[in-house]
């Protein structure tokens, strides 16, 4: 049992580190052109004519007239130019933002792959360096570059989102706002020219900015904001009023696929609940290292960085008694749900030969312990 005295403890600590480092905002939207950077630049000069010292780390136009023209007014800090491949690039210049070290930056293009040989390899890294060193950040991230949700945005839209961001850094906002628009005002701002190249407006209109794609986007966008709302109440009454801590934990098996859909489904869960989760993967003799496939090896290794990228702790452990194995996990970590995959996954084919299910069951009566199966 925690002792209550060290948790009031740790979490006034936690108060004194958090008030050291900077606030962390984030714009977020259902697509390109709802107007994030737009309403970025606006609260810049909001700020800075109530005296606040905000500069412009990067921000991209994408060479929208009345998005260059906000930036009129706003000290913006030069970008580096790296040279890749044969290409000129310019990156966000972190090493110039510490060095001048303002009260606001604003970052745009958070899902950004920062260039080889940049310090850090993705812009949201850069974002909690800078917060780190004490600098407020206001940011921007369309949904369909969030982690926990890449499988369902491909499902609907059909497009293979690459860069994306981990769920935490959401989890770990201050402050998430939607910038929400109806699908017909989107549309018209894309056939007005506002968002993309004339040449370009066909293409998107027959494929990601189809009416229903943006529907479904925006209804993600909106239960992403209201889910942040949630867990912060769901926190603050739990601290009060000592109720249970979820805790989560997924078990998966070497299959890429099933795998990684059970960890970004177990990944939302957990982070409605803002609650600790883990990835269980017991090994049988049958995937030792010297049986295993090496491309199954190379699955596994992928999908246990996705599951720590994404909040999880990994749980690897060795046993032919799989069952066994998954309880005494579940009780010991005190999970309060375990998380599978539907039977008809491989996992599943592995496991019928003995009754799997009903001995997890039966290991998990009387310990308030939920069970629970995921669809593909």
């Amino acid at each position: 049992m925690s002792d209550p005295r060290n948790e009031h403890v740790q979490h006034f600590l936690s108060l004194i580190e958090k008030a050291r480092k900077g606030k962390l905002k984030v714009y977020i939207g259902m697509s390109a052109g709802v107007g994030k950077s737009y309403r970025m630049l606006q609260e810049a000069h909001g700020l800075q004519t109530h005296g606040v010292d905000v500069r412009i780390g990067f921000i991209e136009t994408h060479g929208r007239r009345e998005t260059q023209q906000l930036l009129e007014g706003l000290i913006c800090i030069p970008r580096r130019t790296v040279f890749y491949k044969g290409k000129q690039l310019e990156e966000m210049d972190l090493s110039a933002i510490l060095a001048v070290h303002p009260e606001v930056v604003i970052v745009d293009e958070l899902a950004h792959t920062n260039v080889v040989g940049s310090k850090n390899e993705k812009r949201w890294q850069d974002v909690f360096d800078l917060i780190e060193a004490g600098i407020n950040v206001i940011t921007a991230v369309n949904i369909q570059h969030i982690e926990s949700l890449h499988d369902e945005v491909r499902r609907l839209s059909g497009v293979d989102v690459k860069e994306r961001i981990p769920d935490r850094v959401l989890r770990e906002a201050d402050e998430v706002v939607n910038i929400d628009l109806t699908a017909d005002e989107l549309i018209a701002r894309l056939r007005e020219g506002k968002i993309y190249r004339q040449e370009a407006i066909d293409h998107a209109l027959n494929n990601f900015f189809k009416p229903e794609h943006i529907l479904q986007l925006r209804e993600l966008a909106l239960k992403e904001v209201a889910s942040q709302v949630e867990r912060q109440v769901e926190v603050e009454v739990q601290r009060n009023a000592g109720l249970r801590h979820e805790r989560f934990m997924a078990c998966i098996s070497s299959n890429e696929k099933t795998a990684r859909s059970i960890i970004r489904k177990t990944a939302r869960l957990a982070g409605y609940y803002n609650s600790q989760w883990y990835v269980l993967y017991v090994q049988t003799n049958r995937e030792s290292a010297e049986s295993i496939p090496l491309d199954r090896q190379r699955h596994l290794i992928n999908n246990f960085k996705l599951a720590t990228e994404l909040g999880a702790e990994i749980v690897r452990t060795q046993s032919e008694h799989i069952a066994q194995s998954i309880v005494s996990e579940a009780i010991r970590r005190n999970v309060t749900t375990i998380c599978f995959g539907q039977p008809r996954f491989q996992f599943w084919q592995a496991l019928r030969r003995r009754p799997v299910l009903a001995n997890v069951l039966r290991g998990i009566d009387g310990h308030d312990i939920d069970l629970i199966i995921l669809a593909p």
